[in-house]
């Protein structure tokens, strides 16, 4: 609760404060941010990664609706995926209309009767799509079924691996970041 500014290092500042927070509320950076005022590239990512916190990210470009009625999941079964669900669990409760999505990458499938359970057990009914990983990238993929869906609401788990003690974001996860359209609830 309250209104916090931070000086100097806004990366570390923001990730230590999210400790102390159940969600965090991020913006999108704008491509065309004025420089003067800007934060770094990275600094979503960053924070997300940095806190271990969920955020909901909210796209630069339009205004989140009123109600998040039709929510999209990004599902595999992950401590990332699994998180963000657990985070937006009090969303989905409300949602009229919530669908898992899972994206076959070749790896074993994701446990559709596992996420589903797991969802009605907290009074969520959801349906199962699951979709098959092009080569374009399932981030690209990603939001264009949030598009076909109608989806006031992207759920996905935050992905990155370490290099030399700087993260990289994996390829769905900065994607979605650059190029979102609709409010993000995303964890690592």
């Amino acid at each position: 609760g309250g209104w916090r500014e931070c000086s100097g290092q806004p990366i570390a500042e923001v990730a230590e404060r999210a400790l102390y927070a159940d969600l965090l509320v991020l913006g999108q950076r704008s491509a065309d941010a004025n420089r003067d005022i800007d934060v770094p590239p990275d600094f979503v990512s960053s924070v997300l990664i940095a806190s271990g916190r969920p955020a909901l990210v909210l796209p630069h470009i339009v205004t989140a609706p009123s109600r998040l009625g039709r929510v999209l999941i990004a599902w595999k079964p992950t401590r990332e995926a699994a998180r963000a669900v657990t985070a937006a669990l009090p969303i989905l409760q409300q949602a009229q209309r919530v669908t898992v999505a899972s994206f076959d990458e070749g790896e074993e499938a994701a446990a559709e009767a596992g996420i589903l359970g797991y969802l009605r057990a907290h009074g969520v009914q959801a349906a199962f799509k699951r979709e098959v990983a092009a080569g374009g990238g399932v981030g690209d993929q990603l939001l264009s079924l949030a598009a076909d869906e109608q989806s006031d609401l992207l759920v996905m788990g935050c992905y990155a691996h370490g290099r030399a003690r700087e993260w990289v974001l994996g390829g769905a996860s900065r994607t979605v970041i650059e190029s979102m359209t609709i409010p993000v609830l995303m964890s690592h």
